[in-house]
């Protein structure tokens, strides 16, 4: 028995040094920060690794080889996902049991969420705004090394968070969402507690209907005392359920409510000197029509060179009304190599290029913003098929002689990118010449069956892949699957838009 507890001790042990190999110093800065409210602080200040974090949450008995469920939450928390099988969790796993053994607080949830939402240029104009009660000498300050400061002073607190409401207001008002929704979901929280004291204290003789914030009620019950705790328990569980549940939504979700959705820009390259992409245009009307229903201001520009593509992005780089839109998306139909597409001249652009232009640091406007690139393009090389199909590969010998690049690595390492790409990389994909490409088609499709339903974007492109993966071309020989990547950090929902769909 005691060799089987040194066997599971030495196994737990080996578990936490190789988690603790695979975080990084942002990681364990987010992971103490995540811990204040379970650590002294004084104790944190000292840890230089994870592995110290652990010995401390050990010390403290909220880690141990039979229970491991907070540092599945708090990996869970920083985003760091593939390392919870390590403890035997899946993300899905550790979502259901949150409500039971949750640790973390709503309050430090929030000021990390918020603190991931604010960029390196946000802060430096935090710390400006800020500067008379910081120390001088603090110069490299993250957002969580303020918020830790703040607190320090009591300037900030769970019951009062008016510094960073002030701030965020001149900064970037679109933070405040975070906020709000922690503020909406205390009160609901505390009235919920309130009210249930009262009754088990037997101050109500009954209760009529209870109204909430959200136009919620809860129905009248005029039972006796035990069965009428038990009744408002329920029922306040049922009305506040769908606010709560639809405050946390928005709390992981990017904000696309605002009055201006965002910019859409469709490049359609049709005609090149030694080919012509026919169909093409039936793909870009009717991107057009589906992200104008869903309230994009769409720009649609036909037959770009390689120089015409880059300057493009450089325009719209610098475009100041992002600043009051929720996203921005860009399609690109055109010929492709591996990580690349062709302008009409024949000649390559980068698809890590032209993303590269709406990073925060190059685009601040859309700091934090979703930004969605579709790119209709083959991915490799051409191969041989029936009069009804074509392929979106260049036909120059040069095709074959470009490098190949990972998907990932087509787009920024920061937060908030979508690159949704036609077929995997090495593979060509195909296009109807009368309908359309299989992947636009699908997608344009899907976004008009299922944003009406709520699904997220990520939702509906597994469905746009499950979709074109379905299809054959008409020799029966050819299939494609498309492949998205992504750096997104909370749920992309389009509101449901009141006009029925384009078609």
């Amino acid at each position: 028995s005691s060799k089987m507890e040194n066997d599971d001790s030495l196994k737990f042990h080996q578990q936490l040094f190789l988690i603790s190999e695979n975080l990084v110093t942002e990681d364990v800065a987010a992971l103490k920060f995540l811990c204040h409210d379970l650590l002294h602080l004084s104790k944190l200040e000292g840890v230089k690794s994870a592995a110290d974090i652990f010995k401390l949450l050990m010390a403290q008995e909220y880690l141990n080889a039979e229970d491991t469920f907070l540092l599945a939450e708090l990996l869970y928390r920083i985003k760091c996902h593939s390392l919870l099988e390590k403890l035997g969790y899946t993300k899905e796993k550790v979502q259901e049991r949150l409500h039971e053994k949750g640790r973390v607080s709503p309050y430090r949830q929030m000021l990390y969420d918020l603190s991931e939402n604010i960029t390196n240029e946000m802060l430096k104009e935090i710390l400006f705004l800020l500067q008379n009660r910081l120390p001088k000498q603090w110069i490299d300050l993250s957002a969580l090394d303020l918020m830790t400061f703040l607190e320090k002073r009591g300037l900030l607190t769970k019951d009062n968070v008016q510094i960073l409401e002030d701030v965020c207001m001149i900064v970037s008002p679109d933070l405040l969402e975070t906020i709000d929704c922690y503020k909406k979901a205390k009160v609901i929280h505390t009235s919920v507690h309130v009210l249930i004291f009262l009754i088990k204290a037997k101050h109500f003789t009954f209760v009529k209907v209870v109204h909430f914030g959200d136009g919620s009620r809860m129905c009248k019950t005029e039972t006796n005392g035990a069965s009428r705790f038990s009744l408002f328990e329920s029922g306040l569980q049922k009305a506040s359920g769908p606010f709560f549940f639809s405050c946390l939504q928005a709390m992981t979700s990017y904000k696309m409510d605002g009055p201006h959705r965002g910019f859409c820009l469709i490049i359609n390259n049709v005609n090149f000197s030694s080919s012509q992409r026919k169909g093409s245009c039936k793909d870009a009307e009717q991107l057009e029509r589906v992200f104008t229903w869903l309230g994009l201001d769409v720009k649609t520009y036909t037959d770009l060179t390689s120089e015409d593509i880059i300057n493009l992005m450089e325009t719209w780089q610098h475009e100041q009304d992002h600043k009051d839109r929720n996203c921005f998306i860009c399609c690109i139909l055109s010929h492709g190599e591996s990580g690349a597409v062709y302008g009409t001249d024949d000649k390559l652009v980068s698809i890590r290029v032209l993303t590269s232009h709406f990073t925060a640091k190059q685009c601040p406007q859309l700091a934090a913003k979703p930004k969605l690139f579709f790119i209709q393009a083959c991915q490799g090389n051409n191969i041989q098929h029936p009069v009804y199909v074509d392929t979106d590969g260049q036909t120059s010998d040069l095709s074959s002689m470009h490098k190949r690049v990972s998907l990932f690595e087509s787009i920024p390492e920061e937060a908030d990118f979508l690159l949704g790409m036609a077929t995997v990389d090495g593979y060509v994909s195909f296009r109807h010449i009368e309908e359309g490409t299989w992947y636009i088609q699908a997608l344009c499709s899907k976004l008009q069956l299922l944003v009406p339903r709520g699904e997220d974007i990520l939702s509906i492109l597994t469905q746009v892949n499950k979709d074109v993966a379905r299809r054959v071309s008409p020799s029966r020989t050819k299939k494609q699957m498309p492949q998205p990547a992504f750096t997104l950090r909370r749920k992309l929902i389009f509101p449901i838009p009141t006009a029925p769909p384009p078609s």
